[in-house]
């Protein structure tokens, strides 16, 4: 069955069974589960739900906003600065320290005073005196590229949050938030992943520009075990949730989710904000726990990816930033799932 929605960008929907998606499921779907994704699922601290009020006591940058559909956007929160010490793991130097206090992002249209992503935790490395670190910004990609890393080339990077462990990415470093307690690993010897990576940076600033910067996902797909939803350019308009860590204005993966509520496409949305998490501490940010006809109990709940095609799943596309901190541009594709553990 096929609806129509209407709305500015006409959104297209298909169902499938509960059946067949407990079929995928059970092939394989669920084995990538990690913590930082399926966190919410896991032993957590005690909840407290969102998005059945009017927010009160937003900041100025932040006006409460009500939609046709009813649904209430979520209320705005502050998580933890970064504090003390962190660290980097230099492939052929070591493991080197640096001081969080007075770092100022290079990434002043995405970030907050006081919060930064990882590649200016990197360049401070460079102020200290420990690397020397060779950069620019490339306007086609939308980020700034490592040049050199004490005189060599061909560095990427991996990174993940408190309780996490390494994986693959295809994301721009400079729009990494960092957050205390997290793992930094610079690697050498990634030319042609780079330069894979490079591509499709330079492919989604293409269609961002295009659309008159603004962010639009061209295939959405949201499966949870009753229906799947299928939409196609969906503009994920800025609500600001975290206004704490990023700038207002800029766009991010859940409101992508939120916007195709406020739209009426998409029935149901419940957010719950978590602190901490068991051993993830910090977390910090809104979980996704309801969609459709569907919540999160027990072992079960949701996870999402966002990116190139060309790197989906745990190839790039699949990687462990909390939906409301992860920035998007115009990225080729989103995709939402249900997973039970």
């Amino acid at each position: 069955m096929i609806n129509q929605h209407v709305s500015r960008r006409p959104a297209s929907v298909s169902r499938e069974s509960r059946r067949r998606f407990l079929k995928q499921l059970a092939m394989g779907l669920a084995s990538g589960c990690v913590l930082a994704a399926c966190a919410p699922l896991l032993n957590a601290s005690v909840p407290e739900e969102v998005g059945v009020k009017m927010p009160t006591g937003a900041p100025e940058d932040v006006p409460a906003r009500e939609d046709s559909s009813g649904w209430q956007p979520p209320e705005p929160r502050t998580g933890d600065l970064p504090a003390g010490a962190g660290a980097i793991d230099v492939w052929g130097v070591g493991t080197l320290l640096f001081d969080t206090s007075g770092i100022t992002s290079v990434r002043p249209d995405i970030f907050r005073s006081g919060h930064f992503s990882l590649f200016d935790a990197l360049m401070q490395l460079d102020r200290q005196g420990d690397v020397t670190l060779d950069y620019h910004f490339d306007e086609t990609m939308d980020t700034h590229v490592i040049d050199a890393l004490n005189g060599k080339s061909d560095w990427w990077y991996r990174a993940h949050y408190a309780a996490g462990w390494p994986e693959p990415n295809a994301f721009r470093m400079d729009m990494y938030p960092y957050k205390n307690r997290m793992w930094i690993q610079l690697i050498q010897g990634e030319e042609e992943w780079r330069a894979r990576v490079h591509r499709t940076f330079r492919q989604e600033v293409a269609r961002w520009n295009r659309e008159g910067q603004r962010a639009i996902i061209p295939d959405f797909t949201i499966r949870t075990p009753i229906e799947t939803w299928t939409f196609k350019d969906v503009e994920a308009t800025a609500h600001n949730a975290r206004s704490d860590v990023l700038q207002p204005g800029v766009a991010t993966a859940l409101d992508a989710l939120i916007s195709l509520t406020e739209r009426g496409d998409l029935p149901g949305l419940g957010l719950t904000w978590y602190e901490s998490i068991g051993a993830a501490d910090p977390v910090d940010s809104y979980w996704v726990e309801e969609l459709g006809a569907s919540v999160a109990s027990g072992g079960c709940g949701f996870v999402y990816e966002t990116g190139p095609r060309g790197f989906v799943g745990f190839s790039g596309s699949h990687i462990h930033i909390p939906a409301d901190v992860r920035v998007i541009r115009s990225p080729e594709y989103a995709l939402w799932f249900w997973i039970c553990l």
